[in-house]
């Protein structure tokens, strides 16, 4: 049988077909196979991942995100915690043994001692622990010195220096902890170390607008202490985002710092009977000398932090007061007052209170002195206003007024002598006769120049005039008859005399119902926002 041309390429084409279609489904073939493969893989992957989600349950694991985790590393994640030692002195210190004793049990945990500047002498840490230099350098990036680029976990372990771990359940438990209280108020808990003073669980209270910290005891709980600080050593966790959140995530004192800065945002901390760790390394300076070194740096650290943070006073557990702003041997904590608008006001806050405490001082000493000496003497202008409505200094007041007779004036020794120049008293008040006008100024001491003015008047046809007047609101003329007689009136802590009718006299002066609308000195400039509280 014969084949024509077109048979024989009908014939090519139908052969060529059928091998495309042959290796088509080969390959298809070969796809099915390795997706098999694949699918087998993933079986076991997610068999494995299952596998280490029961041992972390059976471990203590918890909820996050809606996916079990745990112990210190997430699903495929890494490790979740970092080691930080900040509090440490570089003369002498145990940072080398407690990164040891931590990267024993857990070698895969990044470690981190943080320092200011270089220790001096070095550092000697293990293997995987690094130390990280706050201080930027002018030849280094930015980042190599911020803490938040070199901290990639989710949490952040606070350890003081000495502390040992003794097994990586204290560190599962803590992240329990934490994880436990949600979103919640508690967002740092504590556990304490051993060999140490007992730690102890603090309510803190922070007015800034006051320069004012409070610390009181806090009651403790069957299941732990909630409250806003801790007094004594302890190890502290927290998330990574919220150490970060703060302003000075890592200032010192540590404890002060961090404390001070999560009360203000409501914070609470979570103190925990267990577990505790321990310190080996007791005491943890060698030398008496060491230890003084310590102590006064820790002084001076205290006092830079509190100064930084605009806090003038701190109130002690036991009652006590801790001074960080003014003296009679240093300037008073604002300048020279402008417009009668104190700098102070500008930035929403009062009168700071080592001020108030020198102005209350320098009222009881002046008024001591005018009494023995035979001057008559009444609460002017804002001072009368401030007994008459909180029984002190108004807490955004920056002097006191007092008016005095005029001819009473060559009774007292240091104001006979006053037409010029100035007088230093035996107890380092300054007597002068103001620049300002025509009336007399003592003040606390030559280089802190908080103040009492003495305003004298004398009467004529029955009102207390002046010859001279500046533009005070409390320097115009009235009826004698507010003297007659003075009636004792409490004041910054003493009992003053003021006029007999206070109402009428501060109402002649300010204004109508000038008591129960308190204002700033002058709305113009800075108005008041009665909004808040005003407090005495």
């Amino acid at each position: 049988m014969r084949i024509s041309f077109c048979q024989a390429l009908l014939t090519g084409a139908i052969i060529l077909n059928l091998l495309i279609l042959y290796y088509v489904s080969r390959a298809q073939q070969q796809m099915m196979e390795k997706r098999r493969e694949q699918s087998k893989g993933l079986k076991k992957a997610s068999l494995a991942v299952s596998g280490l989600g029961a041992m972390g349950n059976l471990a203590g694991g918890s909820m996050v995100g809606g996916s079990k985790m745990g112990g210190l590393e997430g699903n495929m994640r890494g490790p979740r915690i970092t080691i930080l030692v900040r509090e440490f002195e570089d003369f002498e210190n145990y940072v080398g043994d407690v990164a040891r004793s931590f990267l024993r049990q857990r070698p895969e945990l990044p470690f981190l001692a943080v320092a200011e500047n270089p220790p001096y002498p070095p550092l000697a840490l293990p293997e995987g622990a690094r130390l990280l230099v706050l201080s930027p350098s002018p030849d280094q990036p930015p980042q190599t010195h911020r803490p938040e680029f070199n901290v990639q976990t989710e949490f952040a372990l606070l350890v003081p220096d000495g502390v040992e771990l003794d097994h990586s359940r204290q560190i599962e438990r803590l992240i329990r902890e934490l994880e436990g209280e949600g979103g919640g108020p508690v967002r740092l808990v504590a556990a304490p170390v051993l060999t140490r003073s007992a730690v102890q669980c603090l309510h803190l209270r922070v007015n800034l607008r006051e320069w004012t910290a409070t610390y009181t005891p806090a009651a403790s709980g069957s299941s732990g202490s909630v409250c806003t600080a801790l007094q004594g050593d302890a190890v502290v966790l927290i998330r990574t985002e919220d150490l970060f959140n703060l302003s000075v995530p890592l200032g010192r004192p540590l404890m002060s710092s961090l404390f001070v800065q999560t009360s203000l945002r409501g914070w609470k901390v979570k103190l925990l009977e267990g577990p505790s760790f321990s310190a080996s390394h007791r005491p943890l300076f060698s030398s008496a000398h060491n230890q003084w070194k310590a102590d006064s740096r820790l002084k001076d650290a205290t006092n830079h932090l509190m100064r930084s943070f605009g806090l003038k006073r701190v109130v002690l557990p036991d009652g006590r007061d801790q001074w960080f702003g003014c003296s009679k041997e240093t300037a008073r904590c604002f300048g020279t007052v402008r417009d009668d608008t104190p700098e102070y006001l500008y930035i929403e806050r009062w009168t700071p209170p080592c001020c108030l405490r020198a102005l209350r001082e320098t009222t009881k000493y002046v008024i001591n002195i005018l009494e023995s000496s035979g001057v008559r003497y009444w609460l002017e202008g804002g001072s009368l206003l401030g007994a008459a409505r909180h029984q002190d200094i108004i807490p955004w007041d920056y002097d006191v007024d007092l008016g005095i007779y005029l001819e009473d004036v060559p009774n007292c020794d240091y104001l006979k002598n006053l037409d010029s120049g100035s007088l230093v008293d035996a107890n380092g008040y300054v007597w002068e006769r103001a620049v300002e006008g025509d009336f007399y100024r003592v003040q606390y001491s030559e280089a802190n120049h908080l103040h009492v003015d003495l305003w004298p008047f004398y009467p004529r046809n029955g009102v207390m005039t002046r010859d001279t007047w500046t533009e005070h609101k409390q320097d115009v003329e009235f009826p004698e008859h507010f003297l007659q007689p003075l009636v004792p009136m409490q004041f910054a802590g003493i009992t003053a005399y003021g006029p007999n009718n206070h109402r009428a006299f501060l109402e002649l002066k300010f204004g109508e119902g000038v008591i129960e609308n308190p204002q700033y000195p002058n709305p113009a400039k800075k108005r008041l926002d009665r909004s808040r509280t005003i407090g005495s």
